[in-house]
């Protein structure tokens, strides 16, 4: 997993940190927002390294209406941002492993309340 997550930290995790943490960052400014953008900084670091991590998604009614605001105020930029990128990685038989992680993180993206990280 290690030399998985240097590559993929050279190709891309960096620039999907970076977008998680700018969401975070914006969420952060308003009091109530505080809660989202924490989650953000919890998935940026996902975005750094996310070989030998899985996420477990659940359902809940706080997390679905949380999730519909997310995804208007900044959840899909990221996920577009995040499946562009997989689908350029998966051009060459090479890169389909990062680009899977890429369709993991959008998927992230698309619902990141309620999911949970876990080590595999």
């Amino acid at each position: 997993h290690f030399i998985g997550n240097v590559i993929w930290f050279l190709l891309c995790g960096l620039v999907l940190a970076l977008l998680w943490t700018l969401a975070g960052l914006l969420w952060c400014i308003t009091i109530l927002g505080i809660p989202v953008g924490i989650q953000c900084f919890k998935f940026a670091s996902l975005s750094l390294w996310p070989f030998g991590r899985d996420i477990l998604f659940s359902n809940g009614v706080f997390s679905f209406l949380v999730n519909i605001l997310w995804l208007i105020f900044g959840g899909l930029e990221i996920a577009l941002t995040a499946a562009g990128i997989g689908l350029v990685l998966c051009i060459t038989i090479i890169g389909i492993p990062f680009g899977r992680q890429c369709f993991k993180i959008a998927k992230l993206a698309l619902m990141p309340f309620g999911a949970t990280i876990i080590r595999v």
